[in-house]
């Protein structure tokens, strides 16, 4: 993938949710999109709750913590 699918939806500000990922435009952090699937909410339920969601909003933040844990370093001991 040449281009980020998040690159513009995904933002880390300091001054927003501390400084964690949101989506671009609300205080919605990418933890609390992955939480709620994680639990067995549907995406139509999460864009229900979160009516400024979108579904690429919802791919973004699963792509975007996708990549965050492939650059997760392993260390055996």
């Amino acid at each position: 993938m040449t281009e980020k699918i998040y690159k513009t939806r995904i933002i880390k500000d300091s001054d927003i949710m501390g400084g964690r990922p949101v989506i671009a435009g609300t205080r919605i952090t990418v933890e609390s999109i992955l939480r709620h699937l994680g639990e067995g909410i549907t995406e139509e339920e999460l864009l229900d709750e979160f009516p400024q969601l979108t579904h690429e909003d919802i791919r973004a933040a699963q792509a975007y913590a996708a990549d965050m844990m492939a650059d997760e370093e392993i260390i055996i001991l």
